[in-house]
């Protein structure tokens, strides 16, 4: 039976049950919100004062920050009500989620309510983060248990890609296995199938893995800002790293999961990692939660002048004290490493105190995981991609596992006295000495049942071209460029931020050369956090400085070269950005045959904001498209003057969405990739058809409408009034007018046809 989702219920509009809403109407889905009905109202109360808990909880989600939506207008979508009046609207929905309270007794009484109203065959899951799945299923028909799951999402919805997808024995396993591909396709979410274990998968391991460093800190005598030091974006970690982590969390939480692991897995062999330290249970006991209540491990205050300052909690004396800059000689030197592979494997071979913290850090970690299979999941890789996708690590535990050397930390493990599960050596026995390995572009887990390597599941679907390196066709000192199959070339580079130099801007035309004479067409994306914080800013800067004006202007040009002739290749070239893609990336966007963004995309023309115009060809793009979009019956000045406020206020596109709103991705043709892991997959599927269906090079415009004199003091008249505001600085008024001259074709007398290479010299 093929299954269609056209609305869906929540139930429940918490922190978790507003923001999962707010995610489904991001990507289409009709949406009914319930909740309960304030206590103690009259019984004449209008429809305003039963709904209040609803609508107040879906307005703080709304209002919150980062946005919970990729576009204000989704929020046409969703509608509200109560469980008192409303409960029978589930009836029209194809997908119930339970969001409320982590009450079991709760959660039976809003399921029973349920059946009363849900039609037979309706999805129904239950957002839980801890209760067992199969007892809330209890007392239910044998429809419903066939139709219910547990769908655990992590909060913020938008933003953490994990969903934790948990059957109970009664599921059906079409339900399943529609669960894990209408995550993954449609709410963008890399999907893991979990056992009904206490915890899951990504709790059981994030939360022992922070109460593992918690009994380290007493060990070696370490300070919160030393521990968050050493365990954020170092180690390939959020910028929260733990105790931040923590706080932001909600301390409560944190030790409501720790207690509940405890109790509920006598058998776990590291049960004592999990008792609650006496310095956790006095912040409890002080309503030291985190954010939630002002003050965790850490305490937002205001200096003697007004200022915001942040205090930092000693766990020996409890008081707060201003934070210290921790001192390791490993950190140090770790910093200017750029390679989070080779920067692990230097801060694991310190000598310092550091090393001696990740290496008995590790080794706990390495420990548990290897006892964790296959009791919470039978694959390998489904732990770290839960560790990954719920917890932001960059790579997952078996997988640095690998990267410290299996057989080599296993040796250093029982030196240290740290045991490990019986089939790791049953593994390097049999001559297996990794859990991963890539073939034929493919990356396959070691199978500890079957002890043999298999694909990941997704296959052509995920392609990371990093797992090419036996396909690698071309490097330099910054790009590879990869046979990505089906005659196509992806290009990737691994400069500090994406950022776009000489050896990119070389990488860019070599790959165009190559795949014109040989191949279908280009892929350009990169991996890691961003797809390119744009052109190197810090090279113009020098240039600038030295007075090296014939060479600044080279190398403007040849970044305006190269843009075109990602235009005007003989093959369709695809870009497929993802995370920032800001300034000289968003002009590659912008000439790109088409882009595939993942949803997760933040793009604009942001080069104002360091006294800049775009010089790339983005301010020449812009004009193009705004003669033509210009029409009639409207003032041709309108449509110049939003690009060009969306220019001189260096707007940013806070979702591939918004990029839609922004002009830069056009409709039609570009294409939003829900998954950010399939967007290069998507990007060579659009290749093949650009190049199937008689692709043929562009011709370069010369009938492009500039609007000279009429626009110009328009513009001129809007900055100085800015100006005079005290709205903008002289610098940018005087930026501000460089970017009307060149928008409106320069001082002309009358409107005027011209080409691009006009408005590029202009540029």
């Amino acid at each position: 039976m093929k299954r269609i989702i056209k609305k869906v219920a929540v139930l429940g509009s918490g922190v978790m049950g507003s923001r999962i809403a707010c995610h489904f109407a991001g990507i289409g889905i009709e949406v009914l919100l319930l909740d309960i009905v304030p206590q103690g109202l009259a019984a004449d109360a209008k429809p305003a004062e039963r709904n209040k808990i609803v609508n107040d909880a879906l307005t703080a989600a709304v209002k919150s920050n980062p946005s919970p939506v990729y576009h204000k207008d989704v929020l046409k979508k969703i509608s509200t009500g109560n469980f008192t009046d409303d409960m029978k609207k589930i009836s029209g929905c194809d997908w119930i989620i339970e969001v409320v309270v982590e009450r079991l007794d709760i959660k039976k009484q809003v399921f029973e309510q349920v059946e009363q109203f849900r039609k037979p065959g309706t999805l129904i899951t239950s957002n839980t983060s801890g209760i067992p799945i199969h007892l809330m299923a209890e007392g239910r028909s044998e429809d419903f248990k066939k139709h219910f799951c547990g769908t655990h999402f992590f909060n913020p919805p938008r933003y953490l890609r994990l969903l934790e997808i948990i059957p109970t024995p009664h599921t059906d396993p079409e339900i399943v296995s529609f669960l894990m591909e209408y995550g993954d396709l449609y709410l963008g979410k890399t999907t893991v199938l979990c056992k009904d274990t206490p915890a899951f998968i990504a709790n059981r391991i994030g939360v022992f893995s922070i109460m593992a460093i918690f009994g380290l800190v007493d060990k070696f005598g370490l300070t919160i800002d030393e521990v968050d030091a050493l365990t954020g974006p170092i180690l390939g970690r959020p910028k929260s790293a733990t105790f931040r982590t923590a706080d932001v969390v909600g301390i409560d939480t944190l030790v409501k999961v720790a207690k509940g692991v405890y109790d509920n897995c006598p058998d776990d062999e590291a049960r004592a990692s999990f008792v609650i330290p006496a310095w956790l249970n006095k912040m409890v006991e002080n309503n030291w939660l985190g954010d939630k209540t002002g003050q965790g491990f850490f305490k937002k205050t205001k200096g003697a002048k007004g200022e915001k300052e942040i205090l930092t909690l000693n766990l020996k004396t409890a008081e707060y004290a201003a934070r210290v800059k921790p001192k390791f000689a490993s950190l140090e030197a770790a910093k200017p490493i750029d390679d989070l592979h080779q920067r692990i494997k230097l801060l694991c071979a310190s000598p310092d105190k550091a090393g001696e913290f990740y290496r008995h850090f590790h080794y706990s970690l390495f420990s548990y995981i290897s006892f964790r299979i296959p009791e919470i999941s039978d694959e390998i890789y489904r732990v770290d991609d839960a560790m990954m996708a719920g917890f932001g690590w960059e790579i997952g535990a078996f997988e640095t596992w690998d990267l410290l050397g299996l057989k080599r930390t296993a040796k250093a493990m029982k030196e240290a006295g740290y045991a490990y599960a019986p089939w790791i050596d049953k593994m390097l026995e049999a001559g297996h000495e990794s859990f991963y390995k890539i073939e034929s572009g493919k990356k396959l887990c070691f199978d500890h049942a079957t002890s043999t390597y298999k694909a990941l599941p997704g296959g052509e679907a995920f392609i990371v071209m990093s797992n090419y390196q036996d396909k690698k066709i071309w490097k330099n000192a910054s790009c590879h460029l990869y046979d990505l199959g089906e005659d196509v070339l992806g290009l990737q580079w691994f400069t500090k931020m994406g950022s776009i130099g000489g050896d990119v801007l070389s990488g860019i035309q070599t790959a165009i050369d190559k795949a014109e004479k040989n191949y279908k067409g280009l892929v350009i994306a990169n991996e890691g956090g961003n797809f390119s914080a744009g052109a190197n800013v810090g090279m113009i800067f020098m240039l600038a400085i030295e007075q090296e004006y014939d060479e600044l202007d080279m190398a403007i040009r040849l970044f305006q070269n190269t843009m075109m002739r990602v235009r005007y290749s003989a093959v369709p070239v695809v870009v497929a950005p993802h995370g920032l893609a800001l300034g000289g990336a968003c002009e590659m966007s912008l000439h790109a045959d088409k882009c595939c963004p993942a949803a997760e995309t933040y793009t604009g023309l942001v080069e104002l904001g360091v006294g800049l115009i775009p010089g790339g060809g983005g301010t020449k793009e812009f004009v193009l498209r705004a003669a033509d979009e210009m029409h009639e019956d409207e003032p041709e000045t309108i449509t110049l003057k939003n690009r060009f406020l969306s220019i001189a206020t260096a707007k940013v596109a806070t979702s591939a969405r918004e990029g839609f709103d922004l002009g830069v991705y056009r409709k039609g043709l570009d294409e939003i990739v829900m998954n950010q892991g399939r967007r290069i997959s998507e990007a060579r599927k659009s290749v093949v058809e650009l190049f199937d269906a008689g692709y043929t090079t562009p011709v370069q415009r010369k009938d492009i409408k500039v609007l000279g004199q009429s626009a110009l003091g328009a513009l001129y008249a809007g900055i100085n009034g800015m100006w005079r505001g005290n709205y903008a600085t002289d610098h940018d008024a005087l930026v501000a007018k460089k970017l009307a001259y060149v928008m409106c074709g320069g001082d002309l007398s009358e409107q005027t046809l011209v080409t691009e290479q006009y408005l590029l010299d202009l540029e």
